[in-house]
């Protein structure tokens, strides 16, 4: 018998490894990624006043939060492997958790990771000298690279986490509480901001955030490996989104005192440019080395988690069984891994534009986001009898507050981007026959 199926080795065979500090470093490290130096300038361009401009940021926290606290109950009550799987299964039927892992595993998983690993690529083939061509097989062998560490095993994708978290988050407080200290510009910071009330779009400016702050939910992947998930599960959630709202704020704050409203609005890479105004000489390469940092810890995170939703599409249904194994030796899901990996480098080829690409995902993904925090009131009704070890405060208003806040995202995404939108929807829906032809298999 091989080593992936001897002992009849199943979901509920899955070892709880990860202790408190690596839930959060695991959080932390996926929501802390390249998208803060992506989205600020479009985000500030789109605020009309620095009032608005942080209270945006502020909201975009509290937003997540909301939905953290949903996650929360929803992990530390079925405390099995997969997240949202697992609870929309549980809450509407299997249909709603295939659905789910089909997007997840054809559409969402790989262009989140291959969007951190462009990031992490545009930034390092400068260094080289690099051209396109450079620029692309950097970021597929990041891929490869970071798909090859979480193959090895568990104990060393996590190891790999909390380094490049700790190193981002140090590099982040050190090198922008040098640009407020010393690189302030009076001149640039003290531009007024005119912009043209037509061009601004709210809407657009918080699903930007959001996209900085995606990530919170990853831990619902991996409750199954979480020690003591009645008590860390919720800690972990809530004090690594509020970790991560306190460095967006102190990061925005930075680039605003250094560049002004106007020079942040205006700002192409506004990690270089703020810190240039500390250290011209070194700065530049010392910032793109730290969102190299950034991107790559998201990568990880993102390869690590994903994979257990193609896991447990493929232990779920024969169809896919050839993706439902975990192998016992490195305690991974090595074949869902490979996939996740192939496909991330194949978007990584074809991808056109960061927005495009993001806009691509958002409306499915509020879509389960949506489905996901009204589970909480599904299954309290559904299942009164689970031992609940978190109960969120502020119920039913929180779950509703958040289920709205989906649906006006979701709302925006359309209009703003029918096109490839509808596109994703699509091959949403694609799955259900899908679905259907795994049931008879």
């Amino acid at each position: 018998m091989s080593e992936e199926t001897k002992n009849g080795k199943t979901t509920e065979d899955v070892r709880r490894r990860l202790s408190l500090f690596d839930s959060c470093s695991l959080i932390v490290g996926i929501i802390i990624g390249a998208g803060i130096f992506t989205t600020s300038p479009l985000i500030a361009a789109n605020a009309p006043t620095l009032t608005i401009l942080f209270g945006l940021w502020v909201a975009g926290g509290i937003i997540s939060i909301m939905g953290a606290l949903c996650y929360a109950e929803l992990g530390s009550t079925y405390p099995q492997a997969c997240g949202d799987y697992h609870y929309l299964t549980k809450a509407y039927g299997s249909w709603a958790g295939f659905l789910f892992g089909w997007l997840q595993t054809v559409i969402a998983r790989p262009g989140d990771i291959a969007l951190m690993a462009i990031i992490f690529a545009t930034y390092a083939a400068p260094l080289i000298g690099g051209d396109d061509v450079v620029q692309v097989r950097l970021a597929a062998g990041a891929v490869a690279l970071l798909t090859a560490i979480n193959i090895l095993g568990v104990q060393v994708g996590k190891t790999t986490q909390n380094v490049l978290t700790t190193l981002k988050v140090l590099g982040l407080v050190v090198v922008f509480g040098v640009a407020l200290a010393f690189g302030q510009d009076a001149n640039v910071a003290n531009l007024a901001w005119e912009p043209d009330q037509n061009e601004i779009d709210l809407g657009l400016a918080m699903i930007l955030i959001l996209f900085a702050f995606g990530g919170w939910n990853e831990m619902a992947y991996v409750v199954a490996e979480v020690k003591d998930p009645a008590r860390n599960i919720s800690r972990s959630l809530i004090g690594g989104l509020t970790i991560v709202t306190l460095l967006y704020i102190f990061v925005s704050l930075s680039f605003v005192t250094v560049l002004g409203h106007a020079g942040l609005a205006a700002s192409e890479e506004v990690g270089r440019d703020v810190i240039s105004h500390a250290m011209p000489r070194y700065g530049p390469a010392l910032m793109s080395g730290l969102i190299m940092i950034a991107a790559l810890g998201s990568l990880n995170g993102l390869i690590f988690a994903g994979s257990r939703i193609t896991y447990a599409v493929g232990r779920d249904y024969p169809i896919f069984a050839i993706l439902g194994k975990w192998n016992v030796r490195t305690e991974t899901p090595i074949r869902a891994l490979v996939l996740q990996g192939m496909l991330a480098c194949i978007v990584v080829v074809v991808l056109q534009s960061f927005i495009e690409a993001l806009l691509f995902t958002a409306a499915p993904v509020y879509c389960f986001y949506l489905a996901t925090s009204m589970s909480v009131i599904v299954l309290r009704k559904k299942d009164p009898n689970a031992s609940r070890p978190f109960r969120m405060p502020g119920y039913p208003l929180i779950p509703i507050l958040f289920a709205t806040a989906c649906v006006y995202f979701i709302f925006r995404a359309i209009l703003f981007k029918p096109i490839p939108t509808g596109i994703a929807l699509a091959i949403v829906a694609v799955g259900i026959p899908i679905y259907f032809l795994a049931r008879r298999k």
